[in-house]
């Protein structure tokens, strides 16, 4: 995974393009974004409040914690409605949000938010504001870590703050789901793999249960990375089970009975608040759910094939681009604060471009277009934002959604990007990683 030599001026010439472009996407989405969207709510008489998706998480966490009631209960929920939206929701109203802002995660998501519960959600938002964009840029040199992709510091710094520079990034600082923390606990796992921390491995995988759907594959992949050398890797499994055992009693000490509650808010939420995933969205209903299924399928021979792969080794950086792939491809949400589980598949592209690059065109085409949706957003928020210093930011409110117009092909062409490029790796030995850059 060499890259070429760079002249000794590149990073900081980089890094320079990369503060441009930080500054052009921020004050196109603070500007231009932001106005557009809220003119478009009151435009469709869509009640506004704090819109914190952090809310209805830390509220539940504040009244079980410090008063013993039930976050799952319709009185709360209606409470959380009052806080998001401002008023809870009237289902007589036609023009009220189908989703309901209950409180649908795992009890034990409440300890992450202990230390917030006796603060202002004001102050607790804004915290929580910027650990988002702290945890979407430690995010990236970690994965580089787990996938073997090393490179200068300031090359590390431009990835952190192109990552923050994104509309993801700007999806999450503005709704503030926890997302990007499943993002980073993730990160970190594999980076404690890596670094054969497994016990700290299996801890944060335990934690990572917090939004399930966005875990689930890559827990599936370290356990069966487990099984591939069980006498030297069972205390990931151990740690795991152990963590997510005690998590799942500590939160019944809190609230007793609470996974039977926690099932059916799950089960209402598929009825309010899920979308279809990108497969249902590209593809015939008839088709989607096959097409998901044999990408799980697929992705489990991938990861038996690689299951003796060291941490941090080509295979094991594929094997961790393949489940980020297949993850967003069937998950039941299009949001675009989901889009970081994509790192590590964007990395191991990046790390292998020069064999991309040399390789037939089906991988260079796909890996060129990963770029350009990329490019797109960067580009086309710069030109905006450049414009809007010479006109008023409300005269460009029309094309305010134009650098999102690549956010839905994104994950298909990393996807397809990744198949292409990574199938050639199947027959080859795990290597371990070599210093790029």
């Amino acid at each position: 995974m060499n890259l070429p030599a760079n002249p000794r001026t590149l990073p900081w010439q980089t890094l320079a393009a990369s503060l441009l472009i930080c500054f052009g996407i921020w004050r196109w989405a603070e500007t231009i974004l932001l106005p557009s969207n809220t003119t478009a709510a009151h435009a469709r008489q869509i009640p506004i409040g704090n819109n914190s998706d952090l809310y209805p998480r830390w509220l539940g966490a504040r009244e079980s914690l410090l008063r013993g009631r039930d976050p799952y209960s319709q009185e709360m929920t209606r409470e959380m409605q009052a806080g998001f939206y401002g008023r809870p929701l009237d289902p007589k109203n036609p023009s009220d949000p189908k989703d309901q802002v209950a409180f649908a995660y795992p009890l034990y998501v409440i300890f992450l938010l202990a230390p917030t519960v006796t603060l202002p959600f004001p102050v607790a938002l804004k915290l929580f504001q910027w650990l988002v964009l702290m945890s979407l840029a430690v995010s990236v040199p970690l994965w580089m870590s787990a996938v073997g992709f090393h490179t200068r510091p300031a090359f590390k710094a431009v990835g952190m703050l192109l990552a923050v520079s994104s509309c993801p990034a700007i999806s999450e600082y503005h709704l503030q789901n926890l997302a990007v923390l499943v993002v980073l606990m993730l990160a970190a796992a594999a980076a404690a793999a890596e670094r054969g921390w497994l016990a700290l491995a299996g801890f944060l995988l335990a934690l990572s249960t917090i939004k399930p759907q966005l875990s689930a594959l890559f827990i599936f992949f370290f356990m069966l990375w487990t099984a591939g050398h069980w006498k030297n890797r069972q205390r990931l499994l151990y740690s795991f089970i152990g963590s997510l055992l005690a998590l799942i009693l500590a939160a019944e000490a809190v609230s007793p009975g609470w996974v039977g509650r926690f099932l059916t808010a799950i089960r209402a939420y598929q009825t309010y608040a899920a979308d279809p995933s990108i497969l249902q969205v590209l593809l015939p209903g008839w088709l989607a759910k096959p097409v998901a299924a044999a990408l799980v399928g697929f992705l489990t021979l991938h990861c038996w094939r690689w299951r003796k792969a060291p941490a941090g080794s080509e295979q094991f950086g594929w094997a961790l681009a393949w489940v980020a792939s297949v993850t967003l491809a069937v998950l039941p949400k299009l949001a675009a604060y989901n889009q970081p589980i994509l790192i590590p598949a964007l990395l191991v592209l990046l790390a292998h471009r020069e064999a991309i690059w040399g390789a037939r065109l089906l991988p260079r085409a796909l890996t060129k277009g990963v770029l350009m949706c990329q490019i797109w957003q960067w580009g086309t928020a710069v030109m905006l934002s450049l414009a809007s210093l010479l006109v008023a930011p409300s005269r460009l409110q029309a094309a305010a959604g134009v650098p999102e117009y690549t956010l839905l092909a994104l994950p298909p062409l990393t996807l397809l990007a990744v198949a292409a490029a990574g199938l050639p790796q199947h027959g080859r030995h795990s290597n371990p990683s070599h210093p790029v850059c």
